[in-house]
């Protein structure tokens, strides 16, 4: 190394952790917002843009899809630009690209906005959460992985409710334009405030000084894998999955797992890869990884399924689900900063998500419970249970998941349970439709079953309904036609409900089976003098 590199080694002065953590998470916080806070205006978004509305979902898609490419590579990208280079260029093109989707004229020229703001803020998680890590002591990172948690779970829950506000009161754009002056102050702030660590500087003239090819072959297998899984969750039920007669949904599927395939390949063979797969050969990261990624799945199942029962079933406006959805933000960052405590305390971190999967499957099976007579607060505390869950889940995962992870691989480490959490929210969305739309139509076939006119029931409904609606039109022919539409719609309502009950049974499950997961971890406990920090 020359003497002028290590110049640049010199200590700066001290800049409390605390205020680091305040200027890394407001990006955070707006890049995670953004993933669920346009879900609930995309009717709005095609009727201002003269589009279909089934089109108005590459919005989320083309997000979805360029924040999956970035995210695994985002550690290489940081090392070689400088982590603090990169995360300020982030945030800055990240804000343009709002700014420009705001200004979009057309529907194509807001998914390639959308693109780019894709990309930029697929660098903000994992260099945010690296940022924190290495700017507490050991002895505290407990409480810097309950920050970060607070950002990135907070962020999709809040999502809707602010999304339907904006969208009711301002209109759609306003949505993308709330980005701009947050992420300018961001960038002034993590500017003055975020620095490089020591041991990132050096490695980083290691890599200027002996520079390493690029695996440009493994990013476009990485591109292709992530765009295929990308559309084929988005529009597989519209174009009917493996019964589509086109062969889009059966094409994709089989791109999607040759280039994966071949990526895995790939990167286990070469020596700089792109994406470490290595780093999955931690029992406790990849019980991890495959528990963040399921969980992850049943948060954007519970927050974009409940919107849809309380607005199709219970005829709440977008504001109003929102707000019956919002108390559970209150208790996560209760329950999030508890855990923090007793994560500095010793507790260990396997002991805490079991709690919060279990927590998790009980608030799914108690909504999976309800009812169409019941009232608001009877949704609101259902969910209250299941954000609780969590909150518990993802600050003990997050110090588990990096305990005994070697400091070169941390980086590799961060970008990848970045990637499954995100992707595990595609999932979840996508699923959940899925299963909301089959199971409508499975109990509206069972149901039918019971309506002959040979059911004392039936024809009691009938004959009550006719006169009820003889007394309105005194037209006979007219009042059976009534009477029938009626009956049809109550069980079509029926159908719908019992559906969305299913979804969170679903999760329910699932989150219950997620224990086993766990019982297979080593003891993590964030014992003081560890060292967590990530690149």
């Amino acid at each position: 190394m020359t003497m002028a590199a290590i110049g640049t080694l010199a200590p700066r002065r001290s800049i409390s952790p605390w205020l680091i953590a305040a200027a890394v998470l407001i990006p955070t916080f707006m890049e995670v917002l953004d993933t669920t806070i346009a879900n609930v205006a995309l009717r709005y978004i095609a009727g201002g843009l003269s589009a279909p509305v089934t089109d108005s979902e590459w919005v989320i898609t083309s997000y979805l899809a360029a924040n999956a490419i970035v995210l695994p590579i985002s550690g290489w990208i940081g090392a070689r630009l400088g982590r603090r280079n990169y995360f300020l260029l982030s945030i800055a093109v990240f804000t343009l690209a709002s700014a420009l989707c705001g200004m979009a004229t057309s529907l194509n020229a807001l998914i390639a906005c959308r693109v780019l703001q894709g990309l930029a803020g697929g660098g903000l998680q994992p260099s945010s959460q690296a940022v924190l890590l290495d700017a507490f002591p050991p002895e505290k990172q407990g409480s810097a992985m309950t920050m970060f948690a607070i950002a990135a779970l907070l962020a999709p829950v809040v999502g809707p409710t602010l999304g339907g506000y904006i969208t009711d009161n301002y209109g759609w754009r306003w949505i993308f334009y709330l980005n701009v002056p947050v992420g300018l102050f961001a960038l002034v702030m993590c500017s003055s405030v975020v620095f490089d660590p020591e041991y990132l500087k050096v490695q980083r003239i290691k890599l200027r000084d002996h520079p390493q090819r690029f695996d440009a072959l493994g990013l476009g297998l990485l591109s292709v894998t992530m765009v295929c899984w990308e559309v084929m969750l988005s529009k597989g039920q519209e174009w009917d999955w493996l019964g589509d007669p086109f062969w889009r949904v059966q094409t994709l599927m089989v791109l999607f797992a040759l280039c994966l395939s071949a990526l895995i390949y790939r990167e286990l063979k070469i020596a700089n890869p792109l994406i470490n797969f290595r780093t999955l050969l931690d029992r406790n990261f990849r019980s991890c990884c495959i528990i963040i990624f399921c969980a992850f799945g049943v948060l954007y199942a519970n927050t974009t399924t409940l919107p849809g029962l309380l607005q199709s079933l219970y005829g709440y406006d977008a504001t109003t689900s929102g707000l019956v959805l919002s108390p559970a933000g209150i208790f996560a960052v209760m329950v999030l900063l508890i855990v923090g405590i007793l994560l500095q305390r010793g507790v260990d971190a396997r002991v805490l998500m079991g709690a919060g999967l279990v927590t998790v499957a009980a608030g799914n099976f108690w909504m999976s419970r309800m009812n169409l007579g019941i009232g608001p607060w009877a949704v609101v505390w259902p969910r209250v249970v299941v954000i609780a869950g969590l909150s518990m889940i993802f600050a003990p995962l997050n110090v588990a998941a990096f305990l005994q992870i070697p400091k070169e691989l941390r980086g590799a480490a961060v970008g990848l349970l970045a990637l499954l959490r995100n992707e595990g929210g595609s999932v979840g969305t996508s699923l959940a439709q899925t299963l909301q739309e089959r199971r409508e139509q499975f109990h509206a076939l069972r149901l039918n079953e019971g309506l002959d006119a040979l059911n004392p029931a039936v024809a009691q409904t009938l004959a009550q309904g006719h006169q009820f609606f003889m007394k309105l039109t005194g037209d006979g022919p007219l009042s059976q036609l009534m009477t029938l539409k009626s009956l049809e719609n109550l069980k079509n309502q029926q159908a719908s409900s019992l559906a969305y009950f299913d979804v969170f049974w679903a999760s329910a499950l699932i989150s219950a089976l997620l224990v086993f997961l766990v019982l297979l971890m080593r003891r993590a406990v964030a014992e003081k003098g560890a060292h967590l920090a990530a690149e």
